[in-house]
């Protein structure tokens, strides 16, 4: 079983996703192979909050509820899931859940205890870097300790240091009683600052870009979004690329048909859509993320493939990768087990009927909400987000996909922004959170 995602890679920005401006063939491959949920999102569309339900199964407001916050001592993670049976596990690449703060210096020298870790037998990595060509990383501890600036591009780097696990797994499976393994690959890029190596950033014209309609057309965002925009589209081919390299690896290693590959990222990037950029904000281009379950599973196995539209929240990460091994997730994971998708077998429980977004403590960085939001999105395709006893956007998805069109405070969709709001103020009371849901401004008067 390994992981590897990306970050701020948002689900538009793939080939087989109908994005015209990149190509993916890696990825795409991926999804030929396995199943390419197109409902995937991050419920809390930032680095820290994302990873943190990511490891544990668990909302932020009861794991990492804001930007630079650690996870909680004596927190388990799914990789003690997988200790427990019997699996190796390893980590390589962004960490950002050890609790350093901008204010101490600077992330890439910041050695994270490892007790902090999450549980992983072999952890190399970092907490931040955002420097792709100047990337530390460390591991080890006491006398075994190491701390090393990675040599090249971080994300050709960091893919070298999988294959390598992936090698070494490959032989260890040739002696008898040898153990499956769990590995994540956790990569900076598509983050900013867009730099990739000279050859894929020499791949694209940023006049020649075909931007999403969302896109205003004013100076300002158009010229910073097309910039910003060509870079991350390099980092992201190059991170194809990689895949590439690590599907290969597997198959050298003889591994490639009993492994399953998990594609995702922790969220996305508004590259100038609704006249903003980045990410934190409940917008599609900043939540909707890629998800990819595949893996060269031989034909005979009956494995589904295809597009599936499952709702896919940061939660369920955890425990459907767990149902992919047969293993059952544990009773501190919130999220559902959706790996029925691909193993094409009936579902171990109701599937949620939406999904939760929330914005608990805001980051106050340049293009970020600024204020604490919560939300939901449906299976039928809507959303519906309100700050603290304030609505503020209701969307159609179906027949507004780029979100143009706010109905929050459109009376002729009462009755479904009524039962919306209903819906959202039931996941507050499910997942014990609290927030002001705004009572239905509905009565005419």
């Amino acid at each position: 079983m390994i992981w590897i995602f990306g970050d701020q890679h948002r689900a538009q920005a793939l080939s087989c996703n109908n994005d015209v401006n990149v190509h993916t063939p890696n990825i795409d491959n991926m999804g030929v192979d396995g199943v390419n949920f197109t409902n995937a999102l991050s419920g809390f569309p930032l680095c820290c909050p994302f990873r943190g339900s990511l490891l544990t199964g668990r909302y932020p407001h009861h794991c990492v509820p804001g930007h630079e916050y650690p996870l909680p001592d004596g927190q388990k993670t799914i990789a003690h899931a997988f200790n427990d049976a019997g699996y190796h596990t390893a980590y390589f690449g962004k960490w950002h859940l050890a609790g350093w703060r901008e204010a101490n210096g600077r992330a890439a020298f910041y050695i994270t205890d490892p007790a902090k870790r999450g549980g992983f037998e072999t952890w190399t990595g970092y907490e931040n870097n955002n420097s792709q060509y100047d990337s530390w990383v460390h591991g080890g501890a006491g006398k075994d300790a190491f701390h090393y600036r990675l040599p090249g591009y971080e994300t050709d780097e960091l893919s070298n240091l999988l294959i390598k696990y992936v090698k070494d797994r490959g032989e260890e499976q040739k002696k008898p009683g040898a153990k499956p393994f769990f590995a994540a690959l956790s990569v900076q890029p598509p983050h900013d600052p867009y730099i990739a190596p000279p050859e894929y950033m020499a791949r694209f014209n940023p006049a020649a870009l075909v931007m999403r309609p969302n896109v205003p057309g004013s100076h300002r965002v158009q010229d910073v979004a097309r910039r910003e925009l060509a870079g991350a589209y390099a980092m992201i081919e190059n991170w194809d690329h990689n895949i590439g390299r690590i599907r290969a690896a597997l198959t050298a290693a003889g591994l490639a048909n009993n492994t399953h590959l998990v594609f995702f990222s922790d969220h996305g990037d508004m590259h100038g859509s609704q006249g903003m950029f980045r990410k934190t904000n409940p917008f599609e281009e900043s939540i909707r993320i890629p998800f990819i379950i595949s893996g060269e599973i031989p034909r005979y196995q009956d494995r589904k493939v295809g597009r599936i539209p499952a709702l896919v929240n940061h939660v369920d990460i955890a425990p459907t990768t767990l149902g992919l091994c047969g293993l059952k997730k544990p009773d501190w994971m919130q999220g559902a087990d959706l790996s029925h998708h691909r193993l094409n077998k009936p579902a171990a429980q109701a599937e949620p009927d939406s999904a939760y977004l929330q914005m608990v403590v805001p980051t106050g960085h340049p293009d970020s909400i600024n204020r604490p939001y919560r939300g939901v999105v449906t299976r039928d395709g809507w959303k519906f987000v309100c700050f603290e006893g304030v609505p503020w956007i209701l969307h159609n998805l179906n027949e507004d996909p780029y979100e143009q069109a706010n109905l929050a405070f459109n009376n002729r969709y009462a009755a479904e922004r009524k039962k919306l709001t209903e819906r959202l103020r039931q996941w507050v009371a499910d997942t014990g959170d609290s927030f002001n849901i705004p009572d239905d401004p509905s009565r005419r008067v």
